[in-house]
């Protein structure tokens, strides 16, 4: 059972804590997109790390392998850096509000 007892504290925290998807697209289309998004960001951390190993010679010496998987490190913390982080959704005050100021 609720705490919470009058009907207007109800609204209001309904207001703070839904939320509604405002992002543009289909609202089914994130649960395909969300998956392909951290997918391409993997992607392009390997990618990162494998481009930095590929400059490696034949038969390194032991600096340079020290230096590449340094460098190799690095990159990888770069593009995770960078990479896919989702946006939570807008409070469904704020879309309310938006709303609102529209129609005036």
């Amino acid at each position: 059972m609720s705490k919470v007892k009058s009907a207007t504290e109800k609204k209001a925290l309904s207001l703070e804590l839904d939320r509604r998807n405002t992002y543009g697209a289909n609202a089914k289309a994130s649960r395909k997109n969300i998956p392909r998004a951290k997918q391409r960001a993997h992607q392009q951390e390997r990618r990162a790390v494998g481009q930095l190993l590929d400059g490696l010679a034949f038969d390194p010496d032991q600096d340079d392998v020290l230096a590449a998987e340094g460098a190799a490190k690095t990159a990888a913390r770069v593009q995770k850096m960078k990479g896919f982080k989702k946006e939570p959704d807008t409070p469904l005050g704020v879309i309310v509000e938006r709303k609102l100021a529209k129609k005036k």
